[in-house]
Parts: structure tokens; sequence; C-alpha cells
């Protein structure tokens, strides 16, 4: 049976099904897609191995390292929310001609499980295997690691380590242009660290509190010298609750935080309204789980981190006040 056929079927089963089912049906069907032909280019066609991302910053990171010798894709696409993603068909559908999946690891991405395990031949590299991670330390998600470690340039080095080696075991003959590509990388991402590191150290140490929607920036924190407060410590746990919303407010109150920001996924009304109760200036969006489209402020995860920390050191400035 043909793909589109089947791929159809499925849709129509999505419609009427609950949230449960759908997952079950993902999972069941991925071995029905995998052997049914599809019009999405594969090895075969394109003459290059498939990588398929979980989600758009791993794209980048994987065809800095990748170059022209692999056609890198990302599942997620730019501006959806990754943490409670549910797979699509055409996702299930992609994955059945890839030759390597990428994914971040550390609780992120639990849902991109359900259909790569079910192919049974498909390599996937967890880009944060081997690595201490840090941890969350509050509300229902404490003890567990944040995921967010591609925001410190210092470990998005060792993501490029990983992606390298997956490379070059997926395809030996090019390990001469992913060393090249990854030195380069590397390189870009030590120069992205010194100007962070003397961009953020211009912020006065009163101001020294990053807040934002999610605990997404603690990698980051942790490498500058910032603090960080937030609404919800990940995505997956971002019901806005009286507690949540009034303790932070007491924070940017005491601290005298001039200015909070919110992420690009997830909705900003609750941390305007905090903006609006504490004193504090709403100063902008933030990119974090997403990049941009290729006209916006993150098309890379370099330019993300530029445009974050941009806002940030505007932000925290001693008034607030832009610069």
């Amino acid at each position: 049976m043909d793909a589109s056929v089947v791929l159809q079927r499925i849709k129509g089963l999505v419609r009427a099904a609950s949230p449960r089912v759908v997952n079950l049906a993902l999972v069941a069907t991925l071995g029905l897609v995998a052997g049914c032909r599809t019009s999405e280019p594969t090895r075969e066609v394109a003459g290059r191995p498939v990588v398929l991302t979980t989600f758009t910053v791993l794209a980048d990171l994987a065809r800095n390292v990748a170059g022209d010798r692999l056609d890198v894709r990302s599942i997620v696409k730019e501006g959806a929310e990754i943490h409670g993603y549910q797979p699509t068909p055409s996702d299930i559908q992609r994955a059945s001609g890839a030759d390597l999946v990428v994914e971040n690891g550390l609780g992120l991405e639990l849902w991109a499980r359900r259909f790569t395990a079910a192919a049974g031949d498909i390599p996937t590299v967890t880009l944060s295997d081997g690595m201490e991670p840090l941890l969350i330390t509050e509300d229902a998600y404490a003890g567990k690691p944040n995921p967010h470690a591609w925001m410190s340039p210092k470990r998005a080095m060792a993501y490029v380590d990983r992606l390298e080696q997956a490379f070059v075991a997926l395809d030996p003959d090019g390990a001469d242009v992913y060393a090249a590509n990854a030195a380069d990388y590397r390189t870009q991402l030590e120069q992205l660290d010194q100007e962070l590191r003397e961009d953020l150290a211009s912020i006065p140490k009163e101001h020294r509190i990053l807040v934002s929607c999610e605990g997404a920036f603690s990698y980051l924190a942790n490498d500058y010298g910032l603090e960080e407060a937030y609404l919800w410590p990940v995505n997956a746990e971002s019901q806005i609750t009286p507690k949540r919303m009034a303790r932070l407010i007491e924070t940017v109150r005491e601290r005298g935080v001039p200015s909070i920001f919110c992420e690009s996924t997830v909705s900003d009304k609750a941390q305007r309204e905090v903006a609006a109760a504490s004193g504090a200036r709403f100063a902008g969006t933030f990119y974090v789980d997403s990049l941009s489209k290729s006209d916006g402020p993150a098309a890379t995860l370099l330019d993300l981190q530029r445009h974050n920390v941009k806002l940030i050191r505007q932000g925290l400035a001693s008034d607030g006040s832009q610069s």
C-alpha cells in the first residue's frame, strides 16, 4: 500500500481519537509506513544520508558539522513547543526514511522514542550523553536534570563533539570534512562564549537576576554569574498557579528587578501580569527551544544567543532602559 494512502487513513483516525489512542496509533503505524513507498526524499533518492533532529536548534548544530554531506531535517518546526510535542503522521513518514536520529536527551523529548523505538533499525545519538547536568530545584521537577544544556556555549561544544563522532560513524568517508567543520564551529562557540561573558559582565551586581517564563537559562546563568527566577521550571510543567505567580511577583519586587522576559514558544500573558503587578517592565521575547524563521532574530543558535543576551543586557541596565 502506498504511504500516502496509509497516512490519509491515520489522519482520519487522529481527528476522531483521544490523545492516548493517537499516541498508540502513531507508534503502531511506524512499521507500516516504513514498509511503504514514500514520496519523502530518502538516502537513495537524494544521494545523501538523512539525519533527523528532534528540534530546530539541534538541526542548526548538526548542519554546521555536516556541511553538504548530510541531509539534515528537524521534526519540530520553528516556533513549536518541544516538551510536549505530539508526533504527526508526516513525522513518522520522515522517520522511516532517516539514517540517524539526533536528540537532546535529559528528559526533554521523551515523545521521540514513541516512533524511533518502533522503527528498530534507525540509530539514535543523544547529545547530552556523558554530561553532568544541572538539576531543577523546585516544584514537581525537583531533582530532575534541566534539559537546556545547549544554552551554554561551552556545553554546546560537547554537543558538537558528539555530532562529529556520530557523523563519522554514519559516513566514514566524510571524516575529514566533519572534523574540519566541527573544529571551525567550536571556534565560533569559543568566540561566542567570550562575547557573552563581556556583554553580561556589564550588568550591575544588584540586577544580575534573570526572570523568564521557563527555567531555561540555568546553564547560561551558571556560566556567567547570573541568578534565575521563573514562572515554571520546564514548559512541560507550565501550569500557572496563584502560588507561583505570587512568589515571582514578590521576588521581582524585593530584588528591584527592572525587566522581565518570556520565551517564544509559550504565551507571555502571565508574565506581563507579573510585570504589571511588580512594577517591572516586560522587555522582550527570548528564543530557547526553537529558532526563529530564517528572516527572524534567531535563525541560528549563534543568533539566538546574541539576541537573548542583547535583551538581557538592555533590560537589566541600572534603570531598565534601552542602551
